[in-house]
């Protein structure tokens, strides 16, 4: 059978697993009802899932887990995580306990600023652009007026247009650069489409403006478009304590465990290889989060590692110091999120996340999924300093293992026990599980 098709977006749903069956699986019931089993039995849910995409043909769930006791700025939190990996909630639920007890988290919005570019052509005099762009301003912003002004009721809006000469990067190359302040939504559609009418209105007004020369006049939109690189949207997530306080386990005493915990910050922020999965575990907190609440994780991953690496070499999000005779860990990250509009007034689970979050605004998202990021970053570098990163990800990982050889209820619970004090491994676990069957 072909597997090209014309059309496929026009079928009904059935008949778009009818041919996905038929085309790909030898096992073709076997493949239709492992589809229909993810299906919603609510009919309108499914439906709202449905229409999130395109060409839907069933639901790919993720955990929803929470990790409860998050102290920042006094007030608790439990924290909703969507996430696949084990271990995750596990270790951010271990942080925060562990910082409930010496202060909790402080955090702290720096700055909130969003933004979009115009991209255009332009091989005319460029004296001559720059005037003509300081007189068009004001009307490229009452141009947008329509579109800014429910944002500006909510104490948002356009917060400046800059005129950007790239022409030493690309010949001919300028930008209309646009902050945007977006209050509680992430803003895409809006950004975009105030983007769309100022590149248009742009080159409009080019075409009569009398002070241009003729070659001037020509004014070449690529492109309007936000950027979700945002270094200006910025929060910092902050824990201290005394150095006695830092207490790991009998195994270590607190003074060393602080000096190594340091040392391997300071080896993540010279050392990309390390930093890249230094910073991968703060992302495993976050992108839990930013799931959870109906965000888009992939901006959040774009604007974060391109500001891990905005001195010119990839390096840690987090720092960490001791100073009279106190530790200091702490990390400042740009996160572009929205509390209004997209999943967020959709989705039944996000909505219930972000309830349970005591509905914050964009700003306290910020400071939360921060929060969950030193968090996990925190958990993971107290593991890797002292026992290591596996002896907690591999019990972790246990369950996976004994559901993949399908291990009944009796099983896992003995394994279990079992496995509390012995390595876990994959071929440990099959023959532990074998011995047992035996």
């Amino acid at each position: 059978m072909s597997k090209t098709i014309s059309g496929f977006s026009k079928l009904s749903k059935s008949k778009k697993i009818d041919w996905i069956a038929n085309t790909y699986f030898s096992n073709r019931e076997h493949a239709k009802s492992i589809i229909k089993q993810y299906w919603n039995s609510n009919d309108k849910l499914q439906q709202l899932h449905d229409e999130f995409i395109e060409n839907t043909i069933t639901n790919y769930y993720l955990p929803l887990g929470v990790a409860p006791n998050f102290l920042i700025n006094n007030t608790l939190y439990t924290i909703p995580m969507a996430i696949e990996e084990s271990s995750v909630v596990a270790a951010a639920s271990k942080a925060a306990k562990f910082w409930l007890d010496r202060g909790g988290f402080k955090t702290q919005v720096i700055s909130t600023t969003k933004i979009g570019q115009v991209h255009f052509m332009h091989n005319g005099n460029v004296t001559e652009l720059t005037n003509f762009f300081n007189a068009v301003k004001p009307k490229l912003l009452n141009a947008v007026k329509p579109i800014s002004k429910n944002m500006e009721k909510r104490g948002g809006g356009i917060l400046d247009i800059e005129l950007r000469d790239k022409t030493n990067a690309i010949p001919n190359y300028y930008q209309l650069h646009v902050s945007f302040e977006t209050v509680n939504a992430m803003g895409a559609n809006f950004i975009n489409s105030c983007l769309e009418q100022f590149a248009k209105t742009f080159k409009t007004e080019a075409e009569t403006y009398t002070s241009f020369t003729t070659e001037s006049k020509q004014i070449d939109i690529v492109m309007s478009i936000l950027s979700n690189y945002v270094p200006d949207c910025l929060v910092r997530a902050e824990v201290s304590c005394k150095v006695e306080d830092l207490t790991e386990n009998d195994d270590i005493p607190a003074e060393e465990f602080a000096k190594k915990f340091v040392q391997a910050v300071n080896i993540a922020e010279i050392e990309p290889y390390r930093a890249v999965t230094h910073n991968k575990g703060i992302m495993n907190g976050i992108d839990a989060v930013v799931l959870a609440t109906g965000n888009d994780f992939r901006a959040i991953e774009a604007g974060v590692h391109a500001y891990a690496a905005k001195n010119g070499t990839y390096s840690s999000l987090s720092h960490a110091k001791i100073e009279n005779d106190t530790f200091y860990f702490w990390m400042e990250i740009p996160l572009a999120l929205g509390t209004v509009g997209g999943l967020t007034n959709l989705h039944p689970l996000v909505k219930l996340a972000l309830e349970m979050l005591n509905n914050p605004s964009a700003q306290e998202l910020m400071q939360i999924v921060a929060v969950a990021g030193l968090a996990q970053n925190f958990a993971a570098l107290r593991s890797l300093t002292t026992t290591g990163i596996q002896q907690g990800h591999m019990k972790m990982h246990l369950m996976n293992i004994l559901n993949q050889f399908e291990a009944n209820t009796e099983e896992k619970t003995i394994l279990t026990q079992q496995f509390k004090t012995q390595t876990v491994s994959h071929n440990a676990v099959l023959e532990a599980l074998e011995k047992l069957r035996q």
